[in-house]
């Protein structure tokens, strides 16, 4: 019987070279999607001409990797604090309008 959370070895290939890599069954996919990702961005190195050798190729496309998402998370957390900052500034404005909504009912109805 096998469970999604048992890591089992799996090969992949990076910049022509095989890996065996420990992964959960759910989730292959996300690896698999990584393993592309990090080919296209070590052939983006390749093809850009500025560096040789796969040890200096692989180092640089990290780098690159880790400065987008680095800038990802940087624009993310803005726009979070954003919508974090406009939802209090909502929310006061619902309790005033729903504390004289009251205060008139309760005037309205003679309490």
């Amino acid at each position: 019987m096998s469970s999604d959370s048992e890591v089992k070895p799996i090969t992949v290939t990076i910049f022509d070279k095989d890996y065996v890599v420990g992964c959960k069954e759910n989730e292959r996919e996300a690896l698999f999607a990584s393993v592309q990702f990090l080919n296209k961005k070590m052939v983006e190195q390749r093809d850009n001409g500025k560096v040789i050798g796969a040890e200096r190729i692989a180092v640089m496309s990290a780098l690159n990797i880790a400065h987008e998402y680095l800038e990802y998370r940087r624009n993310n957390e803005s726009i979070v604090s954003d919508v974090g900052a406009s939802v209090t500034r909502m929310q006061g404005k619902i309790s005033q309008v729903l504390s004289r909504g009251l205060g008139m009912s309760f005037k309205a109805s003679g309490h």
